[in-house]
This record gives structure tokens, sequence and C-alpha cells, in this order.
């Protein structure tokens, strides 16, 4: 009984090792873990049994697959443009009118139809007669996989990779949910439609609940209690045992506990915590047991086994053909075919799928077997096909706009040395004086007037920073509030004054209003100081070759890299990290995470290297 245990346990520890020991990249881990199992059980050495502890095991990782495959759905993506301030409602308007959610919810309608002819057509020639079954499982896409391809090709953050993703994750939900309502209508018990609605009002409950937990948890957690994963499997449990007291499918739960835990918006640290748990041990118990089940000497010995599986594989890239024809709105026509191809893999939902199948004895073993091979050869296919069509195609890189509002040699100065590559710049003055002066040296506008007004309708609060460097301190203080208001991201603002009360009572509206402010006095206090107390940190600041730079990580692709591990940083000097507001010392061993902030010195060319690497957008 434990020697099949012990050697299930092996066979998932050695899998991922052997896969990039070889460098075996193409092959998903899942489905190497899947071929381990077929070696392992009736169709290979047949060393494996399946018993109690093992069933229990796998049960366990299909429900912990389902709860993390909720949790990977980013639902910022579903969120309608933000129209609260007039530049955000300004920038929505200017926005294409092909949005990804709106391409990839027309594409994922259209494969819907597409599984519904094609389940109709395999139920007229006879090969397949279940028609819902059919429908749902040809409809499924891998969310796993199209994340893990996408993050690869540092797609994510990109149109193509948000539609993509936005596609995937629809073929999770909506197969899911017509699971649920498949497995109510085969049973027989009309009554379980109804009580499946509980599972959700349950799941709202949990989270209005525990809404604000994960910013106060940290009160009381311990090493000992690990808190967050307790409330974690409190929401697993809680909704699998209740979906299957409804009568409806454990894996609906499970989905839903996901969903909860992730509007939750839990630490990266317990999301990381609860992928060890699923990922590394629970979930590759379920793939490998998959495999073992299989008896392939009997399903090739069936001439409609087969027939079935070139079939099946054809239908799963027919139903997921008719989007290609949304994609072209947004893409070529070479990378529209690719995310077809990419979109076609499926292997998440189809094992529970065939589970409740076989359960509601609606399946043979033969059919189980040829969806189940088919699925697995989708995620051999769909990846090598999606990366020889898909041709990287540049999309313009935003840079961060940068207007100015006041004239002098500082601010003229400032604007000349931040990078034209990352940066689109313009400055403004009224005075006609300082037009005169400087319009030979920058590219100066000259205005009519500073009323906010005037500001707005010629543009100049559509920006993404906003330097009020006038030497008006009133003038900067209230245009800074009004920029703010505008829905400006950042005001930084010169504030010369006099008086220390008129200054506290202007630095304490700026505070709230989210302003950055300084003035002139405590800059050349700060650097006098660093001067005599640290001359090498003044001479980093002073010089124009060797300066001090911030990165910001949002590349999914060096989320966890330790900083030895990224290219060229021996000609770069970290000298401390940003994470979540607090500062931490860097050493080569430090990996890093999305959103942390690096402060560097080095020469230009090193810098700037790393920041292309480090900045795409890859979230």
């Amino acid at each position: 009984m434990n020697f099949s245990l012990v050697i299930v346990t092996f066979a998932a520890f050695l899998t991922p090792m052997l896969l990039a020991r070889f460098r075996i990249s193409f092959i998903p881990t899942t489905v190497a873990e899947i071929f381990v199992g077929i070696l392992l059980g009736k169709s290979g050495f047949n060393i494996v049994e399946t018993n109690a502890v093992l069933s229990t095991i796998s049960t366990l990782g299909v429900v912990l697959l389902l709860f993390l495959s909720g949790m990977e759905i980013d639902f910022s993506l579903f969120k309608k443009p933000d129209t609260s301030t007039p530049l955000a409602a300004r920038q929505a308007e200017n926005t294409s009118q092909e949005t990804p959610l709106k391409v990839a919810s027309l594409a994922y309608g259209l494969t819907v139809v597409g599984s519904v002819l094609l389940a109709v057509l395999f139920r007229v020639s006879g090969f397949f007669s279940d028609v819902q079954l059919a429908s749902i499982l040809f409809s499924t896409v891998a969310l796993g996989i199209v994340i893990s391809v996408l993050k690869e090709n540092e797609l994510l953050g990109r149109t193509y990779g948000q539609t993509l993703l936005l596609f995937a994750v629809l073929g999770e939900v909506v197969p899911l949910l017509g699971l649920t309502i498949y497995s109510s209508l085969k049973s027989g018990d009309s009554s379980t439609l109804w009580l499946t609605s509980l599972i959700f009002l349950v799941a709202v409950l949990l989270l209005l609940r525990f809404r604000n937990f994960f910013t106060v948890f940290k009160k009381y957690t311990k090493p000992t209690t690990q808190l967050d994963i307790r409330l974690a499997f409190v929401v697993i449990i809680t909704l699998v045992v209740l979906a299957e007291t409804v009568g409806a499918e454990n894996v609906l739960g499970a989905f839903l506990a996901g969903i909860v835990i992730k509007l939750l918006e839990p630490e990266k640290e317990t999301e990381e915590k609860l992928d060890a748990i699923g990922y590394g041990y629970f979930i590759p118990f379920f793939f490998i047991l998959t495999g073992v089940k299989l008896d392939l000497p009997a399903m090739f010995s069936s001439a409609e086994t087969l027939v079935l599986i070139p079939l099946f594989l054809i239908a799963f890239l027919l139903a997921k053909l008719p989007a290609y024809f949304i994609f072209r709105r947004l893409f070529t026509t070479s990378n529209a075919l690719s995310g077809v191809f990419l979109s076609q893999t499926t292997i998440t939902l189809i094992l529970p799928a065939l589970n409740v199948a076989e359960n509601l004895n609606v399946i043979d073993q033969q059919q189980s077997g040829a969806f189940l091979l088919s699925g697995i050869l989708t995620c051999l296919i769909g990846p090598l096909l999606f990366k020889y069509f898909y041709k990287p195609h540049e999309e313009a890189q935003k840079r961060i706009e940068v207007h100015f509002i006041g004239v002098g040699l500082m601010a003229i100065s400032a604007m000349q040395e931040l990078s034209s590559t990352h940066y689109s710049k313009a400055i403004y003055t009224n005075d006609q004086y300082q037009y005169d002066t400087y319009h030979n040296k920058a590219a100066l506008s000259l205005l009519e007037s500073l009323d906010s007004q005037h500001l707005i309708f010629n543009q100049v609060f559509d920006t993404d920073i906003l330097v009020l460097a006038h030497q008006e301190a009133n003038i900067n203080f209230d245009l800074a509030l009004k920029a703010k208001k505008y829905g400006v991201p950042r005001v930084i603002v010169r504030l010369d004054v006099r008086d220390p009360k008129e200054r506290l009572r202007m630095e304490e509206d700026l505070e709230q209003a989210k302003v950055e402010f300084f003035s002139m006095f405590d800059v050349n206090v700060g650097m006098l100081r660093s001067a005599i107390e640290a001359p090498a940190f003044f001479n980093v600041l002073t010089s124009t070759q060797f300066r001090l730079n911030e990165v910001t990580v949002t590349n999914a692709k060096y989320e966890e890299k330790m900083i030895s591990q990224l290219p060229e940083v021996k000609e770069v000097i970290i000298s401390r990290i940003f994470r979540d507001h607090e500062p931490i010392i860097p050493h080569g061993t430090t990996r890093l995470e999305l959103g942390d902030h690096l402060i560097m010195s080095g020469s230009n060319e090193a810098v700037e290297h790393l920041r292309n690497l480090l900045e795409a957008n890859n979230e």
C-alpha cells in the first residue's frame, strides 16, 4: 500500500528535475506528469496501484488545482476604464473601441457557438452522442498553460497577452458553470440547480466576512499559526463540502474558493505558500494518477478510440478557429492564428469533467481516454504552433509625459537631462520675457495665462507628471491642487514660502492631496550636508554620467530572479530595493518581486539596458 505512495512521491519530485536537466521546455510539467503516470501504471511497468490514500491525495490535488485556477484570474482586466476624473474621462474617449475585454468576449462567444455545432456534428455522425458534454469539453481552455506561455514570451502586459488571457479565463469559467448545470440535469435532481445558488451566496458571505482579513492578520499571525493558509482552507473546505452537499461538483466549490481568496487581495507571500502546497505536492499526484489509471493497450485495441483521438483533436482546434476572425480586429493575421493555437490547449478542466461524466455513466472508457489523450496532444501541439506563428509586433513603448510650468535654468536643465527615450517633455510659461530668453534652449510654449481652465483647454494637465516650478509659491500651490483634482497622477511642486505658518498650511494641504513638494532652500542645505558628510554619495548625486536611477520591476519574466542572475548586473550598483515602501539592503541572492523599486547607479548605457529589461510591461 505505502510502496505505491513512495513511488508516486519520488516521481512527482523527479519529473520537473528531469525536464530541467534535459532542457525540455516544450512539454508542460502537468503533461509530463501524466506521461510518467502512464509509465508507472497499467500501460507501462504497472508498479503503482491506486488505493484509498492515493485516491484521497489525488482528490485534494484536483480541488487545489481548481482553487489555484480561480486565484489566477486577474479581475482588473474586467474593470471598465476609470472615468472618475476629467483626465481619465478624456483618455477613455481617446482609446480604441476594440478593447481586449470586448474582443475576448466576442471571440469566446463564437467559440461556444462553434463547440455546439461540432458537438451536434459528432452526434449526427454517430461518433459521440452527448451534445452537452462535448460542447463543454470543446470550449475549455487551459488557463495555467496560457498564462505560463504568455509570461515566458513577455506578453502578459501587452494588448495581445491581455486579450488571450481574458479568452482563457472565459474558457475556464464558462465551461465550469456549464459542467455544474450539466451534472445537475443528468443526475435527475432538478433541485440541485437552485441549491447550487447557495454556493455562490455563501461565497459572497465569506468574501464580505473576511473582507479586511489580509490587512490586519499580520497582527495576529506567527510562524506556528499561519493564519492566511488556515483561512484559505476554511474557504476551500466550506465551499467544497457545501457543493457536494447540494449535489453540485466539488470543483465548482474549489474554483469559487479561489475567486474569494483572490478578491480578498492576499499578500504575495500567501499566494506563494498556497502554490507551494498545491503544485509542490497534491496537484502532481492528481496528474500522475490520471496517467496511472490509463490502460493504453486496451484503448488502442479499440478502433473507436483510434478514430476518436484525431477527431477530438481537430475538434478542439476547430472550436477555437472562429475566434480568429475576432482576433484579426486587433492583431495581424499571423498573430491572430497563433492566438487560436495557444487557446486550443486544454487539460485543466478536461480531467474533472471526464471524472464527472464517468460517475454519471454517460461516457465509456474508450471515449474518456480519447478525450484525455487528445487534450494532452493539444498541450504539446498548441504552444509549439504558437511559437512558430507568433511574430513579435513591437507596440510603441509609451513614454512618460512630463510637463513643466515655470521657466528657469533649473527647470530647463532638469528637462534636458531627462532621457528622451523614456520621457516626452514639454515646458510652458506665460511670461513673454522668459519665453524670449529661453525658447532657443528648449521646446518652450507660451501661454496666454495660467488659469486652470486655460491649461486644461491646452492639454497642459494631460500628462503623467506635472512639475510646477514657477517662482510664485501661491501659483504653484493653487495649480497643484487643481491638477490633482483633474486627475494628474504625479504633481511635483516647488514651494518656496518664507512665512513658516503659511508654509505649514500649504504643506498639510499638499500632503493630503498626495502632491510632492520641495523648496530650493531645503534642497541646497541637503546637498551641502551630503558634500560634507558623504562626499562619495555627493559625487553620485552631482555626476551626470553616474547618477542615481530608480527602476521598477514590472516584467514578470524576472519575478523571483536573483539579483546576481540579472544580465550585466556587474556594470551597475544596486544600493537599495524599496518593497511596499520598506527599504531592503540587496544581496546577490535577493530575489526580485513585481513592483520592487531598485535604486541603482552606473553608466547610463548599463542602467538603460536594465531598465528596458525590468520595466517591460509583462505583469
